[in-house]
């Protein structure tokens, strides 16, 4: 029952002298506004997305554990409407995205959620070490004749883009496509969704989303029951102990996909840039056991790539005093969580072996909590780890200026991290 003191919703209003959530300066710096929230409006409507802006940890966390108050039915929509010609490019494609992990509350999840752990649980993902270096191994030698002839290379474009869509192929047996297909179609995937582009952008993004919503059912479709997610999906039983459908099989397909290439490439381009742009980190990175696994740790705290994510009120309820009716759209500002200074002490720095690191929301919490946080952990130290020593005398070319940043409603990371040589070596 909600308290009689609870106060009433604020009216709908954007956020008043800060700038909006898909404004160039909250993307280069969302830290102020996201202070501001915690500190005077942790549950704000924001009128600009028509989401209620969830700040303060204590809060998120408490609605990442409560799934049956705070559903994830909305997890996966498009936060811009689609135009007709886009809508009709998906029709075309076939391409539905029915409730399968993170969009998903029903009785089937936990099903599913144990089926797709299974190949991405900690024993695995430490099987998987040699190979992961060996695949950043082979890609840092691509770069090192244009490096050592003290040319720039991009670590973000050339290495952390494509690093973890080669992991997965070679993980999960894929063939027959490029990595850098894959790369593009799941980029595409997070745009057209997370996105605010323009119509004719939008009718380019929804084809090639498509065609990898096609090329993901023909995946499915052809698999037998062989080893492999895909074969695991064709041999996996709902709870009535009906075969699981191909559409529902392709939707997890299209999120594993997703979240384990686009994201842990955007985790390693931002601990690329956070740590090149100081000579001592690098080095530290390069020679110190466990720095590297503790330098992602900090910034999956303070910097993650997955920066915010959806929930809906499946009823009236009360969140930090402010009255939430049953359907209200959630936006949990995950990123902001990370600096909330009651949680964390000094939380603007980067502190490495800090006491409570692993208490960060970056890959949420509860039922829903991401299924590939071992393997971004890992994939991400490794090839942090991998560049410091392939590069020792790496510095950023152009110091002190911020990259170009991807800036989706939940999703940020730095667009290029550009190296070369520092001189005199």
């Amino acid at each position: 029952m909600a308290s009689t003191e609870t106060r009433p919703a604020p009216l709908p209003t954007g956020l008043p002298g800060l700038p909006g959530l898909f404004d160039p300066p909250f993307v280069a710096d969302p830290y102020p506004t996201l202070a501001a929230l915690r500190k005077s409006s942790p549950v704000h409507f924001d009128s600009g997305t028509g989401l209620w802006l969830v700040s303060r940890y204590e809060d998120v966390r408490g609605v990442l554990l409560d799934p049956g108050t705070y559903l994830p039915d909305n997890a996966q929509h498009s936060v811009t409407r689609l135009p007709v010609s886009a809508l009709r490019a998906l029709a075309r494609a076939g391409f539905s995205l029915t409730p399968a992990l993170a969009n998903n509350h029903g009785a089937e999840h936990a099903g599913l959620r144990r089926l797709v752990m299974r190949f991405f649980n900690a024993e695995r993902v430490a099987a998987a070490v040699p190979m992961v270096e060996r695949t950043a191994s082979e890609m840092l030698a691509g770069l090192r004749p244009r490096y050592a002839a003290e040319d720039t290379c991009d670590l973000a474009v050339e290495y952390a883009r494509l690093l973890p869509c080669r992991v997965m192929m070679r993980l999960l047996g894929i063939e027959g496509i490029s990595a850098d297909t894959l790369a593009a179609w799941s980029d595409a995937s997070l745009e057209l969704f997370y996105g605010r582009p323009p119509a004719e952008r939008q009718l380019h993004l929804a084809e090639q989303v498509g065609e990898f919503h096609q090329w993901l059912t023909a995946q499915v479709s052809a698999a037998t029951a062989a080893d492999g997610l895909i074969g695991g999906l064709r041999r996996h039983r709902t709870p009535d102990g009906a075969p699981l459908d191909v559409p529902t099989a392709v939707a997890v397909c299209f999120f594993v996909f997703i979240a384990g290439q686009s994201t842990t490439g955007q985790l390693i381009s931002t601990a690329l840039l956070r740590a090149v742009a100081d000579p001592g980190v690098w080095a530290r990175v390069a020679t110190e056991d466990g720095f590297a696994e503790a330098w992602v740790e900090e910034i999956l705290r303070r910097e993650p790539p997955v920066t915010t994510w959806r929930r809906v009120t499946a009823h009236q309820t009360e969140l930090s005093g402010v009255r939430l009716p049953a359907g209200a759209q959630l936006l949990l500002m995950l990123m902001g969580t990370g600096s909330d200074p009651e949680v964390f002490e000094d939380p603007d720095r980067l502190c490495p072996h800090r006491g409570n690191i692993r208490h960060h929301l970056a890959f949420g919490a509860g039922r829903h909590r991401c299924l590939g946080a071992s393997l971004a952990r890992t994939e991400a130290a490794v090839a942090l780890r991998a560049a410091a020593r392939a590069l020792p005398d790496a510095t950023l070319a152009e110091p002190g200026t911020q990259p170009p940043m991807l800036g989706l409603l939940s999703f940020r990371a730095p667009l290029q991290v550009v190296v070369h040589r520092r001189s005199g070596r």
